[in-house]
């Protein structure tokens, strides 16, 4: 094996120069670490550098981090048109990652494609269908059981196609980049929405959805919106009790849910330097909430120090020599600056219900018995993709450790979610686990678990009204355990377990007092913890397995009779016509999260099952016309029933259909199930307000029609039992309206302009029927 530098050198002889992909490498698992490197074609600083230079020149002007990354992978910089905000770049991405829930659907449409193997390198990792339980070691055993089917298939096409496989138990895919894949200037694209984690270490990934990933897979440029950029300006630095994850707390309450919807948030200033690597990752993780394309930060000594850790002191040293690509230009222009002053920041606790409803922590008490949430603490859960860092376990055990020592335990039950196999071992060998258990904790498996829904929670009844306390990033109505009368709340691993040893809401651990076993009272000391540890990281057990070199003999088999998984068939072309007489099926009231259209959960087994998993579109929307949910009319029978099977009921008389939804449409995960349901069951128009970036984007891969309102008052002229036609798609082009022809049940009408943002390209799709259709008449 050459240094990884050597090969970064030869990288400049070609385009298709070949290279080993370096990833985690331990001394004390060296034959581990050396079966991670995957052969495949990268970008190499020089190129990087290269493509910078060009593009610079081009604009005359300094260039923002984000911007060098970003206009470093373009496909064309000399060609290529660039306007933040306006036209769409052509990319060349790095690497692909894909978690289990998202990689059938994705695998699935490589299969469909008809190429042999991927283009680029490319992992599975297994952390979505682990449901927490009893314990991390139960719950494994049983998730390997019930999911031996789709683990099974993952496992099968990885190796036919040439896709590393993370196994169950591995970790959460965010954390799993980060120790191994996310490097200072790799661009990266995963199918999740928190793919934007591994902004922490200088990169660029961003969320997608699987159609996008089969692109990259396939070698195919990948089309990305040429982002905005915001700028926060970090001042000071962080102590006590405020940790990273305060920080983005602190931005999802000034631009919420949607203010970062077509950009990329880019920190910077002279307080990022107090930030460790893995804090920097939660900031960026997170940014998922506000809807950005991504967040990065600049490369610094923490990522070296994290690199270093991680057995990655090669790219460290490159870095060092390419520095200069891996920060902004000095004289950037941000379209929008942000400014936090770290020293000044306090401790926030955000929700109920949406991530961008932020709190002090010391008003979260007044706030809720104003508001009439429940005070008492029922669960406090740490860890997830956000925060499992051996960073966040150990400033979460120093407070374990606090109240141990004064003889208490927590009040509300409390889980512990390790990122990685490495981290669980570690913290083992360390002996928090043993802490966090002895304080009342339950340590769940290296999985998503209940941040995504995966948790079968017994302590409370469905409907019951209740608080839970998380370090996880989303909030959304049944998020966590499928009740919506539990009210969330998002905040740091610290204050979770202080908030669960106090068992109240009306606790702030900066000012109020605990009492100890023996009747004493105190008050906790600020936590702390390593950032690293000082006896480096123990790697754990071995889950990675490697595509072999031959895959000719390998099969992959889908049964079709399997509930779980179905092979694709090709969605229908354009005819040729305009859109006439689509009914209405549902006006969305409010808030329409990825949650609400395709709910994850229970459902996530029938992720690789097209027609299954559409029994559950939208059956968590509003109607606007009776406030209920799942509750709609069939227009052509006069009755009611679930929103899926009105939609079947329709397509099976041929009639197509449309959703009519609020602002920021499609917002949270990055699930392409949201679009493929809709285009499976006969739908052809999503019409909103506005939508989240990945979801428009799925939807149009998927050969739907994503419009929005020219005026959105024109939201409240269409009738839940309305019919529409859009016409003008026989010149259907970019930066032209569509005209929308509303049809009320009294007979009168109303005229509509209906705006849309698909490119030259996107109307090909459109017109084959889907991305993948495109593709293959492409061939």
């Amino acid at each position: 094996l050459l240094p990884y530098k050597v090969w970064n050198l030869l990288l400049v002889l070609g385009e298709g120069a070949r290279r080993l992909h370096v990833s985690a490498a331990f001394n004390a698992k060296a034959k581990v670490a050396m079966s991670r490197f995957e052969p495949g074609t990268s970008i190499s600083y020089e190129k990087l550098h290269e493509n910078i230079d060009i593009v610079r020149k081009r604009l005359n002007r300094p260039l923002t981090l984000s911007e060098k990354i970003v206009y470093g992978h373009l496909d064309d910089p000399v060609g290529q048109d660039i306007a933040r905000g306006r036209t769409y770049l052509r990319l060349r991405p790095d690497r692909v990652a894909m978690q289990d829930a998202t990689a059938q659907m994705a695998m699935l449409q490589f299969i469909s494609s008809g190429l042999p193997k991927v283009a680029v390198p490319s992992t599975i990792h297994c952390d979505h269908l682990i449901e927490a339980q009893i314990g991390g070691v139960e719950d494994l055993k049983r998730a390997k059981e019930v999911n031996q089917e789709v683990y099974n298939f993952l496992a099968t096409a990885g190796a036919k196609y040439g896709v590393g496989f993370w196994k169950p138990g591995s970790g959460i895919i965010h954390q799993i980049i980060l120790e191994n894949y996310a490097y200072p200037g790799v661009l990266l694209i995963g199918t999740d929405s928190h793919t934007p984690n591994g902004g922490g270490l200088g990169s660029i990934c961003i969320g997608v959805g699987g159609a996008d990933a089969v692109d990259v897979m396939a070698g195919i440029p990948w089309e990305l919106k040429c982002p905005n950029v915001i700028g926060v300006k970090l001042t000071g630095s962080l102590s006590g009790w405020t940790s990273p994850k305060d920080v983005i707390l602190k931005v999802a309450g000034i631009l919420t849910v949607k203010g970062g919807t077509g950009a990329i948030v880019e920190y910077h200033g002279p307080g990022v330097d107090s930030i460790s690597c893995t804090g920097m990752a939660t900031i960026c993780n997170m940014g998922a909430e506000i809807g950005a394309t991504t967040s990065v930060f600049p490369y610094n000594h923490r990522m070296k120090t994290y690199l270093n850790k991680t057995g990655r002191a090669d790219i460290a040293a490159l870095a060092d020599e390419h520095k200069d690509d891996l920060v902004p230009d000095k004289g950037c222009k941000y379209d929008h600056v942000i400014e936090i002053n770290l020293s000044e920041l306090k401790p926030h606790i955000n929700g109920p219900f949406t991530p961008d409803l932020a709190h002090p922590v010391s008003e979260i008490g007044a706030v809720a018995e104003k508001n009439g949430w429940p005070l008492e603490v029922k669960v406090g859960l740490i860890g997830s993709c956000t925060n499992s860092s051996y960073e966040d376990m150990g400033r979460a055990a120093s407070l374990a450790k606090q109240a141990l020592d004064k003889g208490l335990k927590c009040k509300a039950a409390f889980t512990v979610t390790p990122g990685s196999e490495q981290i669980r071992a570690t913290i083992e060998r360390d002996g928090f686990s043993k802490i966090l258990r002895d304080v009342g904790g339950v340590v769940l498996a290296n999985a998503c678990g209940p941040c995504i829904g995966q948790w079968d929670r017994k302590d409370v009844k469905m409907g019951e009204k209740n608080t839970i306390v998380t370090s996880y990033n989303r909030n959304f109505t049944s998020r966590n355990d499928a009740n919506p009368a539990t009210h969330a709340f998002v905040t740091s691993p610290e204050i979770v377990t202080a908030l669960a040893i106090a068992g109240t809401l009306k606790f702030d651990p900066e000012t109020d007092y605990l009492t100890a076993a023996n009747g004493e009272k105190f008050k906790l000391e600020p936590p702390n913890g390593d950032e690293l540890p000082a006896r480096d990281f123990d790697p754990g057990q071995d889950t990675y397995q490697h595509p072999p070199a031959e895959s000719g003999s390998v099969m992959v088999d889908v049964s079709p009779t399997s509930t779980r998984l179905q092979l694709l068939e090709p969605f229908d072309k354009w005819n040729g016509k305009d859109l006439e007489d689509l009914q209405v099926l549902i006006k969305v009231k409010g808030k329409c999260t990825t949650d609400h259209i395709s709910a994850a959960g229970p459902w996530l087994k029938f992720r690789g099952h097209l027609d299954n998993i559409s029994n559950n579109m939208l059956i968590g929307a509003i109607n606007i016309e009776n406030d209920a949910v799942n509750k709609i009319k069939n227009r052509l029978t006069g009755e009611y029933g679930g929103v899926p099977d009105v939609a079947r009921h329709y397509k099976a008389n041929g009639l197509s259909w449309v959703v009519v939804g609020d602002d920021n449409y499609g917002e949270g995960s990055s699930r392409e199930h949201a679009a493929l349901e809709p285009r499976h069951l006969g739908g052809r128009v999503i019409l909103v307000k506005s939508f989240a970036r990945i979801h428009e984007t799925n939807l149009k891969k998927q050969g739907m029609l994503p419009l929005t309102f020219a005026d959105p008052t024109d939201y409240d002229k269409i009738r839940p039992d309305d019919k529409l036609s859009i016409m003008g798609l026989a010149t259907f082009a970019p930066g032209k309206p569509l005209k929308g022809v509303v049809k009320h049940g009294d007979g009168s009408q109303d005229i509509i302009t209906l705006n849309h943002t698909f490119n030259e390209n996107q109307v090909e799709w459109f017109h084959a029927g889907s991305a993948l259709n495109r593709m293959k008449e492409l061939q």
